[in-house]
């Protein structure tokens, strides 16, 4: 079924149109132009006006950790091991499947609210099969947000049970999912084994062979730590990203989550080899990791898309956000207020996130998911119009963020979820957390 959507502004060829119109079909971005001509063409079809608001490309969420957000305010202003220690792993027994079904449908629809139309989530609470897997998946569907899910690939003996694998164990599950999913355009499985530290060098080598099989990236987290660097010289006598390419990993098709602690070698390796980053500013600042080095990754000819991480080492989970913390925080690091512009990290969170995740979206364009948000122009937080697009990375709040659109379903409407009732889902999350502490008191 068609549908015209017009607006005061549409964002699409990278500027702001006046007076422009976007035809949907069936989830797909059929036409684009100026609404004279596109009401004439398409005359029969239903329009929905929606004046005194501007239409931009949903976000995309390059790297989230779904579960997380049931921990947010947990262990907060701690060091990062202790962090993980007294969160992630402490609480990690109680995640069973309909908690982490309750997690991700809070996690995904905050994002939804907030613009983000698409989202990578990076999963290792497998438990011993892909039940849990498939709770974040059906979620995902339930709540209407288009999923990458990074099924993560984890066998470092030191962490919970509940994450590890063997190598053949977690690429036969992922395989599974993939080739359940394989015709879902709402879902998308990508191999991603955890992290030098967290996955073996077969693991890791396993995770990129598969991505290689499948045609999709392969995410893996990389030297988010000045620890993680010292484990990898110890072990191997090379840095990161060095150790990496001696797999034969470092391509086109990894996503590396992070690349704080690089030197310049690996900045133009990275580079050389047309690797991508998922880039997750808060986070590293909530868990004080440092600041990876965006003008020169850029410059290197790495590709970077923005991820919020896990909404317990941020505490947030908007890539609007993530666009203004990614830009403040080099131009402060730099004491260069022209290191990077607004519409570099507009660009990060929307068309370069989806071109690094293998999608056709990010962009308001013919061929391209009619994923996209529209925004109320009469917000304070858009006020004046001078620039808008520098307003919306600089200025907006989440309270302009009026409708929110996936695969052409209108999933936020007046500024509300409508796939599912929010106070259900607080008051979910609030019953699980009364149970875990009189499970934690009586231990």
């Amino acid at each position: 079924m068609r549908t015209l959507y017009s607006a005061d502004l549409i964002y699409t060829d990278g500027a702001f149109q006046q007076s422009y119109a976007m035809c949907v079909n069936n989830g797909e971005i059929e036409a684009i132009g100026p609404q004279e001509n596109m009401s004439r063409l398409y005359s029969h079809v239903p329009l929905v006006a929606m004046d005194g608001k501007a239409i931009v490309p949903g976000t995309v969420n390059a790297h989230n950790h779904s579960f997380q957000s049931l921990l947010r305010g947990i262990a907060a202003d701690q060091l990062f091991l202790e962090w993980r220690d007294k969160a992630l792993y402490r609480y990690t027994p109680f995640l069973d499947e309909d908690a982490i079904y309750t997690g991700a449908l809070f996690a995904f629809g905050e994002m939804l609210k907030y613009g983000a139309t698409t989202v990578s989530d990076f999963f290792y609470v497998h438990r011993g099969g892909v039940e849990t897997d498939e709770a974040v998946i059906q979620a995902a569907k339930d709540v209407g947000i288009r999923l990458v899910f990074a099924r993560t690939m984890y066998d470092w003996a030191g962490a919970p049970e509940a994450y590890q694998e063997s190598v053949d164990e977690a690429v036969a599950r992922t395989r599974k999912l993939a080739a359940k999913y394989e015709s879902d355009p709402m879902v998308s499985i990508q191999p991603a084994p955890h992290s030098p530290h967290a996955a073996s060098p077969e693991m890791i080598k396993a995770g990129h062979r598969l991505a290689q099989e499948l045609g999709t990236p392969f995410h893996i987290h990389v030297a988010e730590e000045p620890f993680e660097v010292d484990e990898t010289l110890n072990a191997y006598g090379l840095r990161p990203v060095h150790y990496l390419d001696s797999l034969g990993v470092v391509d086109e098709s990894m996503i590396a989550i992070h690349l704080v602690w690089l030197d310049d070698s690996e900045v133009t390796l990275l580079g050389n080899k047309g690797a991508g980053l998922a880039y997750c500013p808060s986070s590293n600042m909530f868990l004080s990791d440092g600041v990876t080095r965006i003008p020169d990754l850029q410059q290197a000819g790495v590709r970077i898309g923005l991820g919020s991480d896990g909404a317990c080492s941020n505490n947030r989970i908007s890539v609007f956000e993530e666009m203004r913390m990614c830009s403040l925080l080099q131009k402060v690091t730099r004491l260069d207020g022209t290191c990077i512009t607004g519409k570099q990290v507009f660009e990060m969170g929307t068309q370069t996130g989806a071109a690094l995740l293998k999608l056709q979206t990010g962009e308001l364009k013919k061929g391209f998911r009619a994923d996209f948000i529209a925004l109320d122009l009469n917000d304070f937080s858009l006020s004046p119009r001078t620039d808008l697009l520098a307003n919306l990375v600089y200025a907006m709040q989440p309270t302009a963020i009026a409708d929110v659109f996936v695969d052409g379903k209108h999933v936020v409407a007046n500024k509300q979820l409508v796939t599912q009732s929010e106070k259900a889902i607080v008051e979910k999350v609030g019953r699980l957390h009364q149970t875990w502490a009189h499970a934690l008191a009586a231990q």
